[in-house]
């Protein structure tokens, strides 16, 4: 069907105002990022790129950005791993029992931490695990492969069926039906679930807070908020500390867009 010249022209103008009301508190924060941090700092110029060094330093998030990284490389390799057997067995196989299971994974979904975390960590505290990145990182990942399940059901349903009948004739395992045909050609959605398992993995708050009293193992989300009432209040360092921590996720998202954006269209149109 074609579109009309003034139809795509007002598509254009209502995206144009959303991007950009969605842009203007991330372009506020950056350029508050590069804002004098004092009054000396001010009589300097107006354009500061050390106030990333000093939130840097000052709130130590080398520190909290490395247990982030290690927590999500914990936290998105056992969830991609668990995820493709789980999704795979859901969504290729018929075995007793099977959508009553998947639907008990769906609840990992459903029940929100804030209504596990504390007999959670009477539990791992139990186990001598509290303060450990286990303690931080497990609880991520159970919640995790019940999203990550549920995606990669409907990945490997959507499979034509055909591609599997002749994997089989040619004498092919599961295992080598997975990991050499549905694999490969499911990397967008594998990345898709990658990016998406690596941003809440980074932005989580609560479970590092609960799981880790001591703060041996906070992560640069919370050192933020630490950042934030411990050692400084001038809103310059706060914003380079914020444009600092949101960098990662960021980065991961442009090197990854092209599947990552292939991998949501394709999941929106199957069931």
């Amino acid at each position: 069907m074609k579109v009309r010249r003034t139809e795509r022209l007002l598509n254009y103008f209502v995206l144009i105002i959303f991007s950009l009301i969605v842009l203007a508190p991330i372009f506020t924060i950056v350029v508050g990022a590069f804002a004098p941090a004092d009054a000396k700092a001010a009589q300097q110029g107006s354009f500061h790129p050390e106030n990333f060094l000093t939130a840097w330093h000052e709130g130590r998030f080398g520190q909290y950005m490395t247990t982030s990284v290690l927590v999500a490389i914990v936290v998105v390799t056992l969830t991609v791993v668990l995820s493709l057997f789980s999704g795979y067995a859901f969504g290729t196989m018929t075995f007793r029992g099977r959508e009553v299971l998947f639907y008990t994974f769906l609840l990992g979904i459903m029940i929100p931490a804030e209504a596990v975390v504390i007999p959670l960590f009477f539990d791992l505290r139990s186990l001598g695990l509290t303060d450990t990145i286990w303690a931080v990182a497990l609880p991520q990942v159970a919640q995790s492969v019940a999203f990550g399940t549920y995606w990669m059901r409907t990945y490997f349903k959507g499979v034509s069926p055909s591609i599997l009948d002749a994997a089989r004739m040619d004498g092919a395992t599961p295992q080598r039906i997975l990991w050499s045909i549905l694999v490969p050609m499911g990397r967008p959605a594998i990345t898709t679930m990658v990016v998406l398992v690596f941003m809440w993995t980074w932005n989580e708050f609560l479970i590092p807070l609960v799981m880790s009293p001591t703060g041996a193992f906070r992560t640069a989300p919370l050192g933020l908020a630490f950042f934030q009432g411990q050692y400084t209040q001038g809103t310059a360092l706060l914003a380079a500390g914020a444009v600092l921590v949101a960098l990662p996720v960021v980065m991961l998202y442009f090197i990854l867009q092209r599947h990552f954006i292939k991998g949501m269209l394709e999941g929106s149109i199957k069931e």
